[in-house]
């Protein structure tokens, strides 16, 4: 069994789809299918139950799954170990984190890195900022971009980046409370306010409102903070956004940035790592980097 066709496999178990699967490791479905099959065979046992509209992992596929992890993780530390005299590192690292992380936190990290360990595959993988810390536990990834919570796992070791400040926008197309924002008068009961469904930032909102004995008109709760941008630039209310991804995000030129006082308290951003990861070389080396 070699290390390629468990990474396949690993592929498999993240996109839970055989066509993005086949497409990104460059194989047909039917080539894939047949691999597939064949682990099942070795195995024993089925390691997805399938039809024609999903794909999930079964009990022996979980299992399994972590058998290949540790499996490519040894070889890959064998590798480095007999490379050693020749200074070369190879392998594979996993880093999830949000879509705003992958361009205002990650880039100069990844460049640093690339340079130094050019053989090093490095996997992005993105999706809610509320479920990074469970990825990294969870091991379904090596690192991950997250808000540095109240108490850090015991498992995890945690480095900051920086720190999140979050700002009021509104529309700078004409609409029908742009008369009280010039007057900074602002009836929160009544503006329709555009949220982050969760995490750290929603917590500081609502913290914020709280202290001033408001309850703000939610008039959406969204996921990312590229929605928020957008529902804000088309006039769909004032929104609450971090001041990263105002410096980064092409939609900013249709909102502006109100002077609300007081400001809203920041958090910290970092990057988190299971401590017992760290005795794998590759992802040893890309902590010693941030």
């Amino acid at each position: 069994m070699d290390t390629e066709t468990l990474k396949i496999f690993l592929h498999l178990t993240d996109s839970l789809h055989y066509g993005k699967t086949s497409k990104a490791c460059n194989v047909s479905p039917s080539t894939l299918s047949r691999i597939v099959q064949r682990l099942e065979n070795s195995v024993g046992e089925l390691l997805f139950e399938r039809d024609n509209r999903s794909v999930k992992l079964t009990q022996t596929g979980e299992r399994f799954k972590k058998y290949a992890k540790e499996t490519i993780t040894k070889w890959e530390s064998f590798q480095n170990s007999m490379a050693n005299g020749k200074k070369v590192m190879i392998g594979e690292i996993s880093i999830y984190c949000t879509i705003t992380a992958s361009y205002g936190v990650l880039p100069n990290i990844l460049v640093q890195f690339r340079e130094s360990f050019p053989n090093v595959h490095m996997k992005l993988l993105t999706g809610d900022s509320d479920n990074a810390i469970q990825k990294v536990l969870s091991e379904d990834t090596d690192f991950a971009v997250a808000a540095l919570p109240d108490r850090t796992p015991e498992k995890l070791l945690f480095k900051k980046i920086t720190d999140m400040y979050l700002k009021f926008v509104s529309p700078t197309i004409p609409w029908q409370y742009e008369m009280m924002i010039e007057n900074n008068c602002i009836p929160w009961d009544e503006i329709p306010i555009i949220v982050t469904e969760r995490g750290m930032a929603r917590k500081r909102i609502d913290s914020w409102f709280k202290k001033r004995k408001t309850k703000p008109n939610i008039y959406a709760q969204v996921a990312g903070n590229e929605s928020i941008l957008a529902m804000v630039s088309m006039g769909f209310g004032i929104g609450i956004v971090p001041e990263l991804i105002l410096s980064k995000n092409f939609i900013n030129r249709n909102v502006q940035v109100l002077n609300i006082k007081p400001e809203l308290m920041p958090y910290s951003v970092g990057i988190c790592v299971q401590k017992k990861r760290l005795a794998n070389p590759v992802v040893r080396a890309f902590w010693d980097k941030i």
